[in-house]
């Protein structure tokens, strides 16, 4: 009888967790379709006309928007997420979010795909080692800077050129569901198995105002550049294992875990399914709103038109293979790993160009 009863108690506390962590999902999704009405202009993609020649290795800024020198000065420490994250100053002034840990490589070479196929992402680069002056207390990450506050295996972000953030925009916003480039979006995020995709990691970029105008909804007309991009501006979670569970942290960036993952689930003569984002593994529960929230996600790669899978595939298989290798080499890792986690890309761009 004990027993029985232990096992109605845990999951009466399940149950009670479960609604607590609930209330503040809701409230942010009331946030999120708040913010997300003025991702209705917003841009999410555009024809990459000279994906061959696109360097893979600067990525979407390019060698001229890469960090200046190695020396930089702390500014604050940013505690949003779960990985440690700083905003620096380089020696010229410029202002990055830096993240350090498990998600440092798998993003920086993720943003170099999504960028080649016609995506919008923050400019991002992966330098080994760099120093920071005066770095104070910090609540998380302290133990990854070494002595002299050298810190490695660094990865340095900032907005494109010109554009700041003004909110988020959702996976199930009606304005973009159900397009060719949001479902395209959907498969790439397969194909990278970036399992992390709360609405939260969406953002809204702006163009700053002009100093002439304070109209912020038409293209700039100088540069021809759209007044708001849509971006996922989080890909730590690539490139690894296909859903949060048990070590998820030590299994991002993880090309064991990659290479054994499944990708194509299930298809029919008009569908096709991904593995990616999984469900929550059980372990999980002990953190229930993590769990509870989740297990929203999976509708994401479940279900999307053959003709939209294949014409991402067909977008991928324009990259030859140097291209794909520099994202990796940018991203800092081994040649072996390199080898390792072209072999698998390339092998999914061909799953998907043969639907």
């Amino acid at each position: 009888m004990s027993l029985i009863r232990q096992a109605l108690t845990v999951s009466l506390v399940f149950a009670v967790w479960g609604i607590a962590g609930d209330a503040p999902s809701k409230k942010g999704q009331k946030k999120a379709g708040e913010t997300a009405q003025s991702a209705q202009s917003g841009v999410l993609w555009v024809e990459p006309v000279n994906i061959e020649s696109r360097n893979l290795r600067y990525g979407s800024g390019g060698e001229k928007r890469a960090p200046h020198g190695l020396e930089f000065t702390y500014e604050k420490e940013d505690l949003s997420g779960t990985n440690p994250k700083l905003v620096v100053r380089d020696v010229a002034g410029v202002k990055w979010k830096l993240k350090v840990g498990p998600e440092a490589r798998p993003e920086t070479a993720a943003t170099r795909f999504v960028w080649a196929a016609g995506y919008f992402t923050t400019d991002d680069y992966l330098i080994s080692q760099i120093h920071i002056d005066e770095v104070p207390h910090l609540h998380r990450g302290r133990s990854l800077i070494g002595d002299g506050s050298a810190v490695s295996d660094v990865r340095l972000k900032r907005n494109p050129e010109g554009y700041e953030k003004a909110g988020i925009w959702r996976w199930k916003d009606e304005k973009k569901s159900g397009s060719r480039e949001h479902n395209g979006l959907r498969v790439l995020m397969a194909v990278l198995n970036n399992w992390d995709l709360k609405d939260q990691n969406n953002e809204i970029l702006e163009k700053k105002k002009n100093k002439d105008t304070d109209d912020k909804d038409t293209d700039d007309k100088d540069t021809g550049q759209p007044g708001r991009l849509l971006i996922v501006s989080d890909l730590g979670a690539s490139f690894g294992t296909i859903g949060l569970g048990w070590d998820h942290n030590n299994r991002k960036g993880n090309l064991d875990f990659y290479r054994r993952s499944k990708f194509i689930t299930h298809t029919d003569p008009e569908y096709v399914s991904f593995s990616s984002p999984a469900r929550p593994g059980p372990i999980v529960l002990f953190n229930p709103h993590e769990y509870f929230s989740r297990i929203h996600e999976e509708w994401i790669g479940r279900h999307i038109p053959r003709a939209d899978a294949k014409w991402m595939g067909d977008l991928l298989g324009r990259l030859s293979d140097t291209q794909i290798r520099d994202a990796f080499r940018a991203a800092g890792y081994s040649s072996i790993e390199i080898d390792g986690f072209a072999a698998v890309l390339e092998a999914r761009i061909q799953a998907l160009r043969n639907l």
